[in-house]
């Protein structure tokens, strides 16, 4: 699938088939989340897979926006590692920047996907460093629901005029 393609066909995909993915596919989701620009190149995240249907019924109690990780194969809780972020404060935007590769991986591999926040909210952080018994120095980021999509999008324009500003704030 082309680059710009991609980008702009990639949709949140909330209902999946029920069939796992693959192992070789999962792998090349997350290595397209560990290619991601990071700060200083420190590469501050680690990936938890979640497979066990168990843990994945447990996800809405966490977040209730996530709520359909219990009828997806797979899901991975992105993670900052504090101890890994140099200079401090950019372990956010480094697994942001992660997640959004693994969302495009996902949609050129087939596969459908959706990002769901965990940072900031401290009850979800809190929730996931309960459930995925995270040290303290590791911060649950977001939770990538991941699944061969059971709808289809569709490209949208989004493409916003007035939002774009050249050499400064002109309103």
């Amino acid at each position: 699938m082309e680059t710009l393609e991609a980008i702009h066909t990639r949709r949140s995909i909330r209902k999946y088939e029920d069939r796992p993915v693959p192992e070789e596919l999962l792998q090349k989701v997350l290595a397209a989340g560990m290619t991601a620009p990071s700060a200083r190149n420190t590469q501050p995240w680690h990936f938890i897979v979640i497979d066990d249907p168990k843990v994945l019924a447990e996800v809405s109690s966490i977040n209730p926006h996530a709520a359909m990780a219990e009828h997806a194969p797979v899901s991975v809780l992105v993670c900052g590692d504090l101890k890994l972020e140099h200079p401090s404060g950019y372990w956010v935007v480094d697994c942001a920047a992660a997640v959004e590769n693994m969302l495009l991986a996902a949609h050129g591999l087939g596969l459908g996907a959706v990002w769901t926040g965990v940072y900031p909210r401290q009850q979800r952080m809190d929730g996931w460093r309960r459930l995925a018994g995270l040290p303290d120095h590791v911060v649950a980021h977001s939770l990538v629901v991941l699944g061969y999509p059971a709808v289809e999008g569709s490209r949208q324009d989004r493409y916003r005029a007035d939002r774009v500003h050249r050499n400064g704030w002109r309103g």
